[in-house]
């Protein structure tokens, strides 16, 4: 299950590093150029990928993703596409994991079996869909298990000591905790404050932690890593590469926000 996942973090650790998880919008600021985005990434210093399935009705997705999930819609993007991505993606890289980030509606519409055949065929590694939590995966989770994509789970500060034992044992790949009660790209990160809720999930699971929502630049990124094992960063990202006007601007952008987070990053666990 997952292996991509499995071995990835596998190696961090080896290598004493956090995981670096940009995520970007599969489809903005253009579709034909998500696939150079994502091997930029990489480049950079990306170790996952979390790629964004444009969804009209958000829920957890604050005002930058949203629009850029706007954007991706109006020029198109299904998740046929999106899985194209992937694709075509996976034919010069095979073992970045790529975590699709997403909600339900367009995988019920696409049919669960036709969705999890199809993403295994792209290569896609895991699953994070914010409105379906555990208990509403029953028909959804045993074809992705058949499929090996991974159900990757969020805990949010709000989560009961419970549930969050329940969503540890449910989860596969890695945990995703918030780092806040809100939206992403809200501006209320406190690393201080994520040692308590980090060590007592590090209680529930053995998989690795990962720390999203709010991290914004190097300094977060590094401040977070020093008690997770890896870190998303997603709207500012998502808002920098909006404002591009061509595929090199795109890749230029992306190399200029990416390359300082990684060496942060790899200050961080070295020190």
């Amino acid at each position: 299950m997952s292996n991509r996942i499995e071995r990835c973090f596998a190696e961090l650790q080896a290598a004493r590093k956090k995981a670096l998880i940009p995520f970007i919008t599969a489809g903005d600021p253009s579709p034909d150029w998500v696939v150079a985005m994502m091997h930029t990434l990489v480049e950079e210093g990306a170790d996952l990928l979390e790629l964004g399935v444009p969804f009209s009705d958000p829920t957890a997705d604050g005002p930058v993703i949203q629009a850029s999930s706007e954007r991706a819609i109006d020029r198109g993007v299904g998740l046929s596409d999106v899985l194209d991505m992937v694709h075509e993606f996976r034919k010069r890289d095979d073992t970045t994991p790529v975590i699709l980030m997403g909600y339900l509606n367009p995988i019920e519409r696409f049919g669960y079996s036709e969705f999890t055949g199809a993403a295994a065929d792209s290569g896609v590694d895991g699953l994070l869909l914010v409105d379906c939590p555990p208990e509403e995966m029953k028909v959804l989770r045993p074809m992705m298990d058949a499929a090996e994509i991974a159900p990757i789970c969020l805990v949010a500060p709000t989560t009961t000591p419970d549930r969050r034992r329940m969503i540890a044992r449910f989860a596969v790949g890695f945990v995703y905790y918030v780092s806040f009660k809100g939206i992403t790209g809200a501006d209320r990160l406190d690393a201080q404050s994520l040692l308590a809720p980090v060590s007592e999930l590090r209680e529930c699971t053995d998989l690795p932690l990962v720390v999203g929502f709010g991290i914004k630049d190097a300094e977060n990124a590094a401040s977070v890593a020093a008690h997770a094992d890896g870190v998303v960063i997603g709207s500012a990202l998502v808002s920098l590469l909006a404002e591009a006007k061509t595929e090199a601007d795109t890749l230029d952008r992306i190399r200029a926000f990416v390359a300082p987070i990684r060496r942060a990053m790899d200050n961080t666990a070295q020190s």
